[in-house]
């Protein structure tokens, strides 16, 4: 079964995660700016979400982590939640 690790900022607004993403590409670390700025309860972990399986996150989130490149910044991803960036960690 297909497993991958990623990691998410969550954010309220387009330009916003926008913005976010220029400042990692800029080489802002991007475990610090999920404790900063991410929505998401896994900003404290640095945005780390673990290990899952397809299906079990929303599916505008599911299709980036599994068909995206593994070790790139993606996003704006919208979902239900907000705006998100994506970093594949590892995908099997």
């Amino acid at each position: 079964m297909k497993q991958a690790s990623a990691r998410h900022i969550l954010v309220q607004t387009e330009a916003e995660c926008e913005a976010l993403k220029k400042e990692i590409e800029a080489g802002t670390d991007f475990a610090k700016a999920a404790a900063e700025k991410s929505l998401c309860p896994s900003g404290r972990n640095g945005g780390d979400l673990g290990s899952f399986g397809p299906g079990q996150m929303v599916p505008e989130f599911d299709k980036v982590v599994f068909s995206e490149e593994v070790g790139k910044v993606h996003g704006p991803v919208k979902t239900q939640f907000g705006y998100h960036l994506v970093e594949i960690t590892s995908r099997s």
